[in-house]
């Protein structure tokens, strides 16, 4: 059985989904409802999953065909079909490669935007050092990459480190990318405070989840705790002068969100719910994840932060992701140049889910 063969059998479940939306956001008792833009969201990714592989068995079939007449009797036409068939080999080769993640994408909200939250861990004042450095390469990658990048909420060291920062990325492919930088980083390397030339390690963790609009979780109001508060820490816009800062706690689970980057406390509160919104919807997409498969527990991209992925060796200037087993160089993905670490991790991600069909 050919691997086109094999994906068929998603597709027809993808194409039987896309009729039903057709459907439905035709129907003028949806327009105007609370899940139309759900609707049209999710005919939108569809339509960039089924677009492409209309293409793709269109060219398997046109490649049968050659392979037919290279293979036949007619002289001329075996000599066409011969001279024909490797350029359309290699052309399919390249769209079987894209077709493939987006077929085989089982995550609803890959097509997101990604709220990046990276925390400094244990090691003090090096590890919120870390923290900047692991924030600053991925501010860089997204450059690279035309998102658009939102900070949501900052807590700064005493020597200009991150205690705590948390980055929206808007773009093609940011959550779907950047889902796999869910984990426990680790740093090796000399830090700036030390006199003796003594090599320490220190840890951040990374948490990435997609954004999540109202339509998609809806809050009880009830449930929440909202409290408004004077901005504070090193790099408080305006510390101590307005209250302009948000405080939101969940009453059930005891999660709580702030908010204080921005001068106005109504944008401040909006990003704080957004933020518990992604926790908690986070936190049942991930329930949701192990129910599936308990496989999930060591499948690349889990997005179990507990679960130290990488650690970045500055005297050997390497990186080695540990789910990989592979090493990069460490000066590139300093520069935010992470594309091969992503293209491992995908092609991992791909067989992984290929040898589960």
């Amino acid at each position: 059985m050919s691997l086109v063969d094999v994906l068929r059998g998603r597709v027809d479940q993808l194409e039987a989904r896309f009729k039903e939306l057709e459907t439905a956001v035709s129907d003028p008792e949806k327009v105007g409802s609370p899940q139309y833009p759900g609707l049209l969201r999710e005919l939108g990714s569809l339509q960039k999953t089924l677009g492409p592989w209309r293409e793709y068995t269109s060219l398997a079939d046109e490649i049968e065909e050659i392979r037919e007449f290279a293979n036949g009797k007619d002289a001329d036409m075996k000599e066409l079909g011969e001279a024909e068939l490797p350029d359309m080999e290699a052309r399919f080769a390249v769209v079987e490669q894209q077709i493939l993640d987006l077929v085989l994408e089982d995550d609803p909200d890959a097509d997101k935007p990604a709220l990046i939250e990276i925390r400094a861990g244990a090691g003090g004042d090096e590890a919120a050092l870390f923290a900047r450095d692991i924030a600053t390469f991925y501010l860089k990658f997204a450059a690279i990459k035309g998102w658009q990048v939102e900070l949501m909420d900052v807590s700064e060291s005493e020597m200009g480190g991150f205690k705590e920062i948390i980055y929206k990325f808007t773009g093609e492919d940011a959550f779907r990318m950047m889902r796999y930088e869910s984990g426990g980083h680790r740093v090796q390397r000399v830090p700036a405070t030390e006199t003796q030339g003594r090599i320490h390690t220190s840890a951040a963790t990374v948490a990435v989840m997609p954004e999540v609009e109202a339509i998609d979780f809806e809050l009880d109001e009830e449930e929440l705790e909202i409290t408004a508060m004077r901005a504070s820490g090193p790099g408080g816009q305006h510390v101590n002068k307005t209250s302009s800062a948000v405080r939101v706690i969940h009453l059930p689970t005891g999660l709580q969100v702030k908010c204080q980057d921005d001068k106005s406390q109504v944008r401040n509160k909006a990003k704080a719910l957004d933020l518990l919104r992604s926790k908690l919807y986070e936190i049942e997409r991930l329930k949701r994840a192990e129910e599936r498969s308990e496989m999930r527990r060591t499948q690349v991209g889990s997005g179990d932060r507990s679960m130290r992925i990488r650690t970045y060796n500055y005297p050997q200037n390497r990186v080695t992701d540990h789910r990989l087993g592979e090493s990069f160089s460490l000066e590139k993905i300093l520069a935010g140049l992470l594309d091969p670490i992503f293209e491992s991790l995908l092609s991992a991600a791909r067989e992984e889910k290929l040898a589960n069909l």
